[in-house]
């Protein structure tokens, strides 16, 4: 990771440090609100601090109780200037929170709005470990090593340098089998996604962003622990899922879906965490690489597809078009 971007969480976790922090805010909209939800995840887990995932606007709407000067907002936002983003963090800001917001472009209006700002870096020549969600993550290690005082985070934190030589070889890995799911499903109305747990995130962003939103296609995220509360209603020969198989504490959730699903649909893709390339990245660290590794595959995959349905994933029917 870049000393710009390590600097300025380093510069954030140290004002962290001088409160006594009782509550996390995770604030942003969209996919961006979707990288945010493993920090959640990891702070449920490991702290006793309340935390949160919120949608922005609601945010500003119908703010939690608890929010003021013992509070962190943790936002983001890739281009800086989503309204609803900006103006939660400047809520934050007024109730006295800690903000700390996650952005692509400098001296956006949220680059300007927040307190502390960290930049990451994005497209096809940025390091793997630079990128939203290593950058996101290595704020959460550096936040759980204060708080817990545990030193397996700076564990983690130092393992997030791999991922630029465990995406390369991912997406070889990934490459033919990402290829054959796109022609096959290139037709397809509508396509579950499934996972659970520090995962949730991930499939999240997949069926509301990749295909709803960038492809067209009618989708939903299902908690693997809801799948047989309703949704498994749904599933026939022909409905395409994907299931995202975890490494973690929540792998008999998906073993259970992928169990009853292969027996009544053809067209289930289990992308297990298990088959990835994680040897040589130590235990602490593996889950949450795992993690961030199976939204590599996934975006291999969404990638395949637009490219079969002749649709770009750049293409907006409403999006950058209309005042809504």
């Amino acid at each position: 990771m870049k000393k710009e971007h390590i600097d300025q969480i380093n510069r954030a976790v140290e004002e962290v440090k001088k409160r006594d922090i009782k509550s996390i805010y995770f604030v942003a909209c969209g996919g961006s609100q979707a990288v945010l939800m493993p920090g959640k995840y990891m702070m449920d887990r490991n702290t006793d601090l309340i935390s949160q995932v919120y949608t922005a606007n609601e945010f500003v709407y119908d703010a939690p109780k608890s929010l003021g000067k013992n509070s962190i907002v943790i936002s983001i936002s890739h281009s800086g200037t989503t309204p609803e983003t900006v103006n939660a963090t400047k809520l934050g800001k007024e109730k006295g929170a800690i903000t700390i917001s996650f952005s692509h472009a400098d001296e956006s209006p949220l680059w300007q709005a927040t307190e502390f700002p960290i930049h990451y870096d994005w497209g096809t020549d940025a390091d793997a470990s630079d990128l939203n969600k290593p950058v996101v993550y290595g704020l959460v290690f550096k936040l759980l090593e204060h708080f817990t005082g545990d030193k397996k985070w700076a564990v983690c934190f130092d393992e997030l340098n791999k991922l630029q030589d465990l995406t390369v070889k991912v997406k070889k890995d990934h490459a033919e089998s990402a290829e054959k799911w796109g022609q096959s499903y290139k037709r397809s109305a509508n396509i579950y996604t499934i996972g659970s747990g520090i995962n949730y995130g991930e499939v999240y962003s997949t069926a509301m962003c990749w295909f709803m939103e960038m492809q067209w296609i009618n989708s939903a995220a299902i908690n693997s622990g809801e799948y047989f509360h309703g949704p498994f209603e749904v599933t026939d020969y022909d409905v395409p899922f994907i299931l995202v198989k975890s490494i973690g504490n929540t792998r008999h959730l998906d073993e259970r879906v992928e169990k009853f699903a292969k027996q009544h649909t053809k067209c289930l893709e289990v992308l297990d965490q298990a088959d990835l390339p994680l040897d040589d990245v130590k235990p602490e660290a593996k889950e949450f690489i795992a993690a961030i590794l199976s939204g590599v595959v996934i975006r291999q995959m969404v990638e395949a597809i637009a490219y079969e349905r002749g649709h770009s994933l750049d293409v907006r029917r409403y999006m950058w078009h209309l005042d809504y």
